[in-house]
């Protein structure tokens, strides 16, 4: 990684979580750049699982599983930056990710070793599984209500079970976690609330709500284990939109992250504030690219998941 004065202050990368993964979603990259499945070679040998063949051949349900879509978007994320430093691509002067794909940022920002974050990482998603198990919990996104009126339907809806806001991810759409009965009252209760759209999410667990507490309170002692350095390149986290240099602040944010709100709104808002121009997109799909649109509409962003969406990046941000 560069030091500071080789990075442009006006690109900022940002890195995508559960969501965006699909069967076969790195094929196009990895033939071209030797350094997609070494990524994942290496992934594979740091959890003793083959993610690239899950990641070719599915099926998709695997895929869809946490335990299983953490891991394999940390390492696509990390093989896509590293893609992109392999075709001599300018180095940013800010990062983020939204919800785990902040580890992804903390990577290749240089804080967390790439083998150390894999182990981590899938830590983090098995106390996530078993905070919640499969079935328990949900999560939905709701489309065309302002924070507030979708803070009052979780409200109305939770009927003395948990259910929170979790992401906020554009202005008028957010994402709902909670009990299973919970969420599925909001669902039905969504379009008298005034929302456009209510869609339920293919996620094994209800992120980010307070049904998070218990894996919450375990990544405090997995944190303790790992080392994490300041990173090189500075790093907006979720949960209070800061950047931080300090180790045990950057333990504390991602402690706080489980069981918190995704404030990506205030996240891609924060770079345009610091003069971020140009983002990319560093991973599978192109889901956060149309988020940051609907955000701050004078910043350009760019998805890299192949070799021509890397091109077209590396075109409209230039070299350093």
């Amino acid at each position: 990684m560069c030091v500071n004065e080789y990075l442009n202050m006006t690109l900022a990368f940002v890195f995508p979580g559960q969501g965006s993964q699909s069967v076969g979603m790195m094929n196009a990259l990895a033939a071209k750049f030797p350094v997609v499945k070494e990524t994942f070679a290496e992934a594979s040998q740091a959890i003793g699982k083959d993610f690239w063949q899950l990641v070719e051949q599915g099926p998709e349900a695997n895929l869809n599983q946490t335990e299983i879509t953490q891991p394999v978007m940390l390492a696509a994320g990390v093989a896509t930056w590293r893609a992109w430093l392999a075709a001599d691509g300018p180095r940013p002067g800010l990062m983020a990710g939204h919800s785990l794909g902040e580890y992804s940022a903390l990577v290749c920002a240089g804080s967390i070793d790439f083998s150390e974050a894999m182990k981590l990482v899938a830590d983090r998603a098995r106390f996530m599984q078993q905070a919640v198990p499969v079935g328990q919990g949900g999560i939905a996104a709701i489309l065309g209500l302002d924070d507030d009126s979708v803070r009052k339907l979780c409200a109305q809806a939770s009927q003395g079970e948990v259910l929170d806001a979790v992401n906020f991810n554009t202005p008028g759409q957010v994402v709902i976690a909670g009990t299973a009965a919970a969420v599925t009252r909001a669902l039905e209760q969504s379009k008298a609330a005034g929302a456009k759209r209510a869609i339920l999410l293919p996620m094994s667990v209800p992120a980010h709500c307070r049904l998070m507490h218990p894996a919450a309170q375990q990544l405090v002692e997995r944190l303790k284990q790992a080392e994490i350095r300041p990173p090189q390149v500075p790093v907006i986290h979720n949960t209070h939109v800061q950047a931080e240099s300090d180790p045990e602040a950057i333990r504390n944010a991602l402690v706080r992250q489980i069981e918190s709100p995704v404030r990506w709104v205030e996240t891609i808002q924060k770079m345009a504030a610091d003069g971020v121009t140009r983002i990319v997109e560093c991973g599978p799909g192109k889901v956060l690219t149309g988020l940051n649109k609907r955000i701050v509409n004078t910043i350009d962003t760019f998805p890299v998941y192949d070799p021509e969406t890397l091109r077209v990046a590396f075109s409209a941000v230039g070299k350093n």
